[in-house]
């Protein structure tokens, strides 16, 4: 017998209609050129409303952490991260931190050969000194000149920046978004999956095979990444690796430890200096 379908959660049934109506958001100051740069400061808490825009947006937060989410993905977005995101893909950003954010707009013939989707990309220092040089320029940079070359230089260096998988994909189902949302609002806590589908009025078996046809991963895999990426928010504001560890409901720092070298290659206080690196910088 199929699982009953729940009604959306008034905060699911909010997002879902402000997704549906999002308006366009010009860029500002755009010239016509190839290529736009914008500086953008948001205080602590800051929330932009679901838009898009009609340029391609490389979007990187030279202090501070981003939060980006489509209607079935969502992304952390540290100062040693960037994300990449084509035309016309409906959005919103929620600020963990005062943000300082440089974004890069692309017309489609500059952004050819970037990703077709959205995809978070490792900044190296070379891209970072490019981006604040390249927002430090006039609106009517001289496209022929110096200026112009270092644009497209900068452009030509984020198509080389590798890949990063800290992405969240999110289900489409009524009731299993509701699931993932009381996951999210509380990943401290380790509910076993029998509890989670029976709050569904279904199997696990059933639970685990709707949620990897809706999302591409498991339920169990989902559930370590909602985690990895909520300690990368907590790393990148300074928080210690123990207390991100405990908070999050791990056994030990070291297991911790583990998951996160497992996942990104380098270890949790690595990672943080990395991001310190960053602030310092800015």
């Amino acid at each position: 017998m199929p699982a009953p379908v729940l009604p959306r959660s008034a905060a699911g049934l909010r997002r879902e209609r402000a997704f549906a109506a999002a308006p366009e958001h010009p860029v500002r100051g755009d010239t016509g050129r190839a290529l736009v740069m914008l500086r953008t400061a948001y205080p602590k808490g800051h929330h932009i409303q679901p838009h898009w825009h009609a340029r391609a947006q490389f979007a990187y937060a030279v202090s501070g952490t981003m939060r980006v989410r489509t209607a079935r993905h969502a992304w952390i977005v540290p100062p040693s991260r960037a994300l990449w995101l084509p035309a016309r893909t409906v959005h919103e950003i929620q600020m963990y931190g005062v943000v300082q954010m440089h974004s890069l707009y692309a017309n489609a013939e500059a952004g050819a050969g970037m990703p077709g989707d959205c995809a978070v990309l490792e900044v190296t220092p070379l891209a970072r000194e490019l981006i604040v040089r390249a927002a430090a320029l006039p609106a009517d940079y001289d496209d022929r000149g110096d200026d112009g070359l270092l644009m497209r230089l900068l452009m030509a260096e984020i198509r080389r920046l590798p890949g990063s998988a800290l992405d969240l994909p999110l289900p489409e189902s009524a009731d299993l978004m509701q699931l993932c949302e009381r996951i999210l609002a509380d990943l401290s806590t380790r509910r076993p999956s029998i509890e989670d589908a029976a709050t569904m009025n279904t199997s696990t078996r059933t639970l685990y095979r709707r949620f990897l046809r809706e999302t591409g991963i498991t339920f169990a895999r989902w559930k370590q990444q909602a985690r990895l990426l909520e300690s990368i928010r907590r790393l990148a504001e300074g928080m210690p690796v123990t207390t991100v560890a405990v908070d999050l409901g791990y056994e030990s720092p070291g297991a911790f430890s583990t998951m996160f070298r497992r996942a990104l290659g380098v270890a949790p206080r690595a990672f943080a200096a990395t991001g310190d690196y960053f602030r310092k910088r800015s």
